[in-house]
């Protein structure tokens, strides 16, 4: 069984021209992967889509990459955009399943009840031959009422707190060698490892071909890592993007218990007073 958070081709290809379905193309690349998200979708896109810059949809001026923005400056940017709080809101990236979820996971908690992710993205729309455009339409903005669970989001000082009590299982995605401290982190200058007692769910195990594994396979999965599913889990990864595919998995099998850590290791991993784990510790 699928998750109910993700739609497939067919699903999408017939609600093309349906005014209350918002496409959103949400791509966001590491600086390692040589890759320019806007570039792309104005080279290609889905009919009727709007570019979701994690940039612009982040809190302006802040010191950590993808902060999470203020409710009103989310739902300033949402409705320039045409993205209304009650559209069936449709996310898509250029990987597949990379930073698709950070999306989904942000208008969720800014209040928007019917989120769903492109299951395979862009990559499996032209597989299917699918029609593609390219440049910008025109925008027609709408309200976008923001309704925000801070309780979905946890800060520093609680984080801390939570490592020292050891109050929750914390997930984090990304790659094994990053998490063991054998491989550098992208962003120059900064520690390898990971936070004390977390448990490694690399955001690339959930997904086959850019594809959500199935249910069955994602409890397998969280199961695997050592994630108890009946315990409240902290997802967390390099700048809080990939976090949001373990939230995804999480809640699609069911477990509603979890937060996401924003700042993630750009924060943790940042600072000279944290606590850090590494394979040769």
């Amino acid at each position: 069984m699928k998750s109910p958070f993700v739609v497939d081709t067919d699903w999408l290809f017939v609600r093309l021209d349906d005014p209350t379905v918002s496409i959103v193309d949400a791509s966001w690349y590491l600086p390692t992967m040589g890759r320019n998200g806007r570039a792309e979708f104005d080279a290609m896109h889905i009919p009727g889509a709007v570019y979701f810059d994690i940039d612009a949809f982040s809190e302006p001026e802040a010191a950590l990459p993808h902060t999470l923005a203020s409710p009103e400056h989310f739902a300033r940017e949402a409705g320039k955009l045409g993205i209304s709080h009650t559209d069936t809101i449709v996310v898509y990236d250029g990987s597949g399943l990379f930073s698709a979820a950070r999306a989904w996971w942000n208008f969720r908690i800014m209040g928007a009840a019917k989120v769903v992710i492109l299951d395979g993205g862009l990559p499996e729309w032209i597989e299917h031959r699918l029609p593609v455009e390219a440049g910008t339409a025109p925008i027609y903005p709408k309200l976008f009422v923001p309704n925000f669970d801070a309780k979905a989001v946890i800060g520093f000082e609680e984080m801390g707190q939570t490592i020292e009590d050891g109050a929750a299982k914390v997930a984090d995605a990304r790659p094994a060698g990053r998490f063991s401290g054998v491989e550098p982190e992208p962003r120059a200058g900064m520690r390898s490892g990971h936070m004390p007692g977390a448990k490694n769910l690399p955001a690339t195990t959930l997904s086959e071909n850019g594809k959500l594994l199935n249910i069955s396979d994602l409890r397998a999965k969280i199961d695997a890592a050592g994630i108890n599913r009946d315990e409240e889990v902290i997802t967390t990864c390099g700048s809080g993007v990939t976090a949001a595919i373990i939230s995804l998995a999480l809640e699609s099998t069911g477990h509603s218990n979890h937060r996401l850590y924003d700042g993630s290791w750009s924060e943790w991993g940042g600072r000279d007073d944290t606590p850090i784990v590494t394979d040769q510790a």
